[in-house]
């Protein structure tokens, strides 16, 4: 009989993993002006060994609102040196619906093999957060991963979604559960997309600044406090200063947190989430997210005013600065709560592990908890209710 082999060694590969990824923000404004080289900067490469490129799609109503920006890009793309080829300008359609399927992201993706757009060529997406989460998320699976520039042009997209690093479509009710993490190669915020955007549009990105102020700092909660009917009247002056200071902060916790591909459990930008996201859900998306937004962060606050973990003072500034700003407290939906709170259920799917929600035990001191109480959540729905 032939002698039994020894087992082989076990063998391993084990290193931690770096990426050279680099996430540019820019603030301007008059983005398509020749004389400003804000969009230049970030689309000539002098280390580029071929000619390269540029496919970009625009929201629908964007395009509405500014019939001449296809000129106006190709004048900007011929006037800098080194600047890559317009190769397609095309809507899409805005809002929720184009992540309803994947029939944006088809064309996208069509578009990129069409017009011969490598790894080293450009796709610009222009529109609100829907858009660039749609045409970012064909982008970074057309070759693996394409460069793509965001313009946002939504003081959502200015002051939030455009420092993620994320994009997606949903699926059914379920949001954003098809997408990946891509960095992309660059973002744009031009200001002066945001004259065009309609009242209820302007006002609900404001629900992001509430949010990340109540988690990060409450100086700038107070700022937003005070100044809150002129940022409704849409002064920019007064609105500007909040949108940056968002912005950053968001941009902030992404980069330098530690976690910007999401692996923990724990997700404290995602404050009133939860329920924002079961509410653009059942409304298959007529709810706008920053209103969502709004009414989850007014639940979750009166949420921990009501289990004795903030006082209901703090919560009531919440409130009144949510209103001052134009912003719902509450939803009809929410009078069956059963069917609402099962969202709980899929927030913990989305993030993965067990349950964890940020809840405040005052302005800017968050504390994370695992349970939601649901005499407790009923009884926070009612006061805020009577509250909006």
């Amino acid at each position: 009989m032939a002698p039994m082999e020894a087992p082989s060694a076990p063998l391993t590969f084990d290193s931690p993993a770096s990426l050279p990824l680099r996430h540019r923000v820019l603030f301007t404004s008059g983005a398509f002006g020749t004389s400003n080289p804000a969009l230049a900067s970030v689309l000539v490469d002098p280390s580029a060994a071929a000619p390269r490129r540029l496919v970009a799609f625009v929201d629908s109503g964007v395009a509405a609102a500014h019939p001449a920006l296809g000129a106006q890009l190709h004048a900007y793309l011929a006037a800098f040196p080194g600047m890559p080829e317009p190769a397609l300008f095309q809507q899409v359609p805005g809002g929720e619906r184009c992540k309803r399927s994947h029939a944006v992201v088809d064309q996208v993706i069509h578009a990129i093999d069409a017009h011969r757009i490598d790894r080293q060529s450009y796709v610009l997406a222009i529109g609100g957060g829907a858009v660039l989460d749609a045409v970012g998320y064909a982008t970074a699976i057309a070759h693996r991963g394409c460069r793509l520039v965001r313009m946002p042009t939504t003081t959502l997209g200015h002051d939030d979604s455009g420092m993620a690093v994320k994009n997606g479509i949903n699926l059914g009710r379920k949001k954003n559960f098809i997408g990946t993490f891509a960095v992309p190669h660059a973002v744009v915020c031009d200001e002066a997309f945001l004259a065009s955007s309609p009242d209820w549009s302007w006002c609900g990105g404001f629900s992001e600044a509430v949010k990340i102020a109540l988690l990060r700092d409450p100086a700038f909660f107070a700022a937003i406090e005070r100044d809150a009917a002129a940022i409704r009247a849409r002064s920019m002056d007064a609105a500007r200063p909040v949108i940056r200071r968002s912005a950053e902060l968001h941009y902030r916790h992404i980069m330098l947190g530690g976690d910007p591909f999401e692996t923990r459990s724990a997700r404290p930008l995602d404050y009133g989430h939860w329920l924002a996201h079961r509410l653009e859900g059942l409304t298959d998306g007529e709810l706008p997210h920053g209103q969502a937004v709004a009414i989850g962060v007014a639940v979750d606050t009166q949420y921990a005013a009501c289990a004795g973990m903030l006082p209901q003072a703090d919560a009531d500034r919440v409130h009144a600065t949510l209103r001052a700003l134009g912003l719902p407290l509450t939803h009809a939906l929410l009078a069956d709560l059963d069917t609402v709170a099962a969202g709980l259920e899929e927030f913990r799917e989305h993030l993965g592990g067990r349950l964890t929600l940020t809840l405040l035990r005052g302005i800017g001191d968050p504390v994370d908890v695992h349970a939601m109480d649901a005499a407790t959540l009923r009884d926070a729905v009612a006061v805020t209710s009577r509250a909006s």
